[in-house]
């Protein structure tokens, strides 16, 4: 399937969980569609984009793994992602990257992640929860941001001044995950 192609199968996707499913499943069985997928998402300004990174979220939490040949890419593009429905999905990828490079488990996702792709989420998931974005973007962030304190100390002061300075204007979704973070730094 060439990159028009999936670009044009995109358009039949929608929010339901099905559709995603679908298409998610022709990803997987096919991982050489994750790079055009990522230039669909590149397309940051295109609501196909959104479709896009939908689906490499879904692609990503069943199969983590089928991303790490194409992390150079992944980490250029997020910081260039701004409609809300892409950033939601893509803050999520990061989250689950994270989760797996922190884990005591799995050595494989630390050889695989670099310093430079760090380097990216950690300004990614800084601009998304310092932005205007939704609160889900915005607690994906924390977690990424969170673990990423563990391995570079200065994260986690910045990432407390943030929280407590945004606490008070925002819902209650993001208060109660910036009380657990909040926790787990102090």
């Amino acid at each position: 399937m060439s990159q028009q192609e999936l670009y044009e199968s995109l358009q039949y996707v929608d929010h339901t969980r099905d559709k995603r499913t679908e298409m998610a499943k022709k990803v997987l069985m096919n991982p050489d569609l994750i790079p055009p997928l990522l230039e669909i998402i590149n397309l940051t300004k295109d609501p196909i984009s959104c479709k896009a990174c939908w689906i490499l979220e879904a692609v990503v939490r069943k199969k983590l793994n089928v991303i790490l040949p194409y992390l150079d890419s992944f980490t250029e593009i997020i910081g260039k992602v701004e409609l809300d429905s892409a950033v939601r999905p893509v803050a999520k990828v990061c989250e689950l990257l994270m989760e797996r490079y922190f884990s005591k488990k799995v050595i494989y996702m630390q050889q695989q992640i670099t310093e430079a792709h760090l380097e990216k989420v950690t300004t990614a998931c800084f601009d998304w929860l310092i932005g205007e974005h939704k609160v889900a973007a915005k607690a994906y962030s924390m977690t990424s941001l969170y673990l990423l304190g563990t391995k570079y100390p200065w994260i986690h002061p910045e990432l407390k001044l943030v929280l407590e300075q945004h606490y008070s204007n925002e819902s209650a979704a993001y208060q109660a995950r910036a009380r657990m973070v909040l926790k787990k730094i102090i």
